[in-house]
């Protein structure tokens, strides 16, 4: 009797592992899909293998594709690809899809759904302006072994001038520029940059290196989080550092040096990023940190504390009120400011502004782009940069410590000088027309202040401290 409750037992439990499987059956697929073409699926059930023979989907005749597998309960998170993130499938505009989602509870469960298009195939929706290119398709990763999709952006003048430019590399390129490409709308650098350029702004090259899809939060971070991965972030700075910048210092008319190449990122993004300039303070001196993802591997504090300050940088910090609960994003950015501080830099080095309207959103970033560009390159574009550097090395601020007037000598005359005066956090208090060599600052409160001198076209050219005592 034993065997035979045994062997029952068994048969039961055969039949429940034989029903928890889940069906996809994709009833659409773009119709520029080529003919005999493979369709797979890739998420975190198979470990994101984007061609893999056990994931592969069996066509029909009348055009669907059907897979049955058995993943385990849970939240599944995929894509569908061609055989490789090269022909992963995109949004309706051709642009990045993000992961799909489906809570699996056991049993089986199937799923009919679309492929609406293949990333980067846009239906004539691109947004990105003429001086926009793609480097390559492709750019191998050596350091990876992988192949990523590269942009750069050149300033309105490069081809009709033989002026080198800074260098500013971007992450999530596919957010950057172009509609087209951005799951949640984009940047809009190039259209930033492009005013900037028009109102008297010497011009950068921005170099945009497109996310891994799956691999994104693998390669931005080089600490691994039990939950979410990680751990590739040492090599994908590797890429840049050793691979890319080289390439683009080569066929580009750049200027190489760490006094003008930086970096900047959002999100886990801004995580490498720090991560990037602090490691690499020979390569970059200065860094955009746009609510970064510091609690994605709180290494991240200690890695600051140990490799110290090496060279001057800038650091410019950005966070939103309404990011995380209770405002963490803001708590954690102003963590790290004073680990920054604590490591050796000023207080002049870092810009730490939080929001109070801030969203993880591409919005917020786009909108902030601007200021955090001018200040990390503000004297470090060419043409007048030299010229302004000379200007701010004649500049007198007294006294300082002020009170609510202060004096302001200047080497020469400047029609239309503008002043603008910044918490030490950077965020702007007060905007002054110098009345001859006098600045009133009656009502602010006794801090550390920075004092910006902007031309009329709104160009930088520098900063002063000033303590304000009452």
């Amino acid at each position: 009797m034993r065997q035979i409750i045994l062997s029952t037992f068994i048969w039961i439990a055969f039949g429940i592992t034989a029903l928890a499987q889940v069906t996809f059956n994709i009833t659409s697929v773009p119709a520029n899909t080529p003919d005999g073409a493979v369709l797979y699926a890739a998420g975190n059930f198979n470990g994101w293998e984007e061609g893999s023979s056990d994931y592969a989907f069996t066509a029909a005749a009348d055009g669907t594709y059907t897979l049955t597998f058995e993943p385990d309960p849970g939240t599944l998170t995929f894509k569908f690809t061609r055989g490789s993130w090269a022909t992963v499938e995109g949004n309706a505009d051709g642009g990045f899809l993000p992961n799909r989602t489906l809570e699996y509870g056991g049993g089986q469960l199937e799923v009919d759904l679309e492929i609406v298009s293949w990333e980067g195939d846009s239906p004539g929706s691109s947004t990105a302006a003429d001086n926009v290119t793609v480097v390559a398709e492709d750019f191998y990763m050596p350091q990876l072994d992988r192949n990523r999709r590269i942009w750069v952006y050149l300033p309105p003048d490069y081809t009709t001038s033989t002026t080198d430019y800074p260098v500013l590399y971007m992450h999530d390129g596919q957010n950057l520029f172009d509609a087209a490409t951005a799951a949640f709308g984009e940047w809009e650098v190039d259209e930033s940059l492009n005013a900037l350029f028009e109102n008297g702004d010497d011009g950068v090259i921005v170099v945009g290196i497109d996310n891994g899809g799956a691999a994104r939060l693998d390669e931005y971070s080089p600490w691994v989080n039990p939950s979410y991965g990680g751990g590739e972030g040492e090599a994908y700075v590797d890429f840049i550092v050793e691979t890319l910048k080289p390439h683009i210092d080569e066929n580009y008319r750049t200027l190489p040096g760490r006094a003008h190449t930086g970096i900047m990122g959002s999100s886990m993004g801004g995580l490498i990023s720090l991560y990037a300039a602090i490691e690499h303070q020979d390569i970059f001196s200065k860094a955009g940190i746009f609510s970064a993802s510091f609690w994605f591997a709180e290494a991240c504090y200690d890695h600051v504390g140990d490799r110290g300050k090496q060279e001057d940088m800038r650091i410019y910090m950005i966070a939103g009120a309404q990011e995380g609960s209770n405002g963490q994003q803001v708590a954690d950015m102003m963590a790290m400011k004073q680990e920054l501080l604590a490591a050796g830099f000023e207080e002049s080095e870092i810009v730490a502004v939080g929001h109070p309207d801030g969203t993880h959103a591409e919005w917020y970033w786009k909108r902030e782009f601007p200021a955090a560009y001018e200040w990390l390159f503000g004297n470090l574009t060419t043409g007048v940069s030299e010229d302004a550097r000379d200007f701010m090395k004649g500049v007198e601020v007294f006294p300082n410590p002020g009170g609510d007037t202060v004096y302001i000598e200047l080497p020469e005359e400047k029609p239309g000088l503008q002043c603008r005066v910044f918490t030490a956090e950077g965020k702007l208090v007060r905007l002054i027309q110098p009345d001859g060599q006098r600045m009133s600052l009656t009502g602010l409160p006794p801090a550390t202040y920075l004092i910006g001198f902007y031309l009329k076209s709104g160009h930088s050219l520098g900063m002063k401290r000033l303590m304000v005592q009452k």
